[in-house]
């Protein structure tokens, strides 16, 4: 099982959310977050400058078996691509163990299969 950690533009957020659900991810958990980028340069949005060292973001957890993640990520990658520099990031980790509260059950069996 693997752990996929999302953070993307908050403009992009509802695109990400239903390709996810399009390509059969059907939970995540997600929330917002403020994050500081590397750039530190003023913008003009819509006649107001703004400075882009504190940007808001929306961090998407997704944890999955194996064969999913590539596909997963893909969604992603496709989706939330501006080109434009403060894009986010994707990060994928190994998910030692996980229990289903209400029944018990541990392993990649709480995990629903694909439809």
């Amino acid at each position: 099982m693997k752990r996929i950690e999302a953070i993307i533009r908050k403009t992009k957020f509802e695109d990400v959310k239903e390709a996810l659900l399009q390509s059969d991810i059907d939970w995540f958990e997600y929330h917002n977050v403020h994050g500081i980028g590397q750039s530190r340069e003023e913008r003009i949005y819509r006649g107001v400058q703004y400075s882009t060292d504190v940007i808001e973001r929306v961090a998407l957890t997704i944890v999955c078996r194996d064969q999913f993640v590539e596909p997963t990520v893909k969604v992603i990658l496709d989706v939330a691509h501006t080109g434009e520099v403060g894009d986010g990031r994707i990060f994928v980790s190994d998910m030692i163990e996980t229990w289903s509260i209400r029944t018990g059950e541990h392993g990649d069996t709480v995990l629903r299969d694909k439809k």
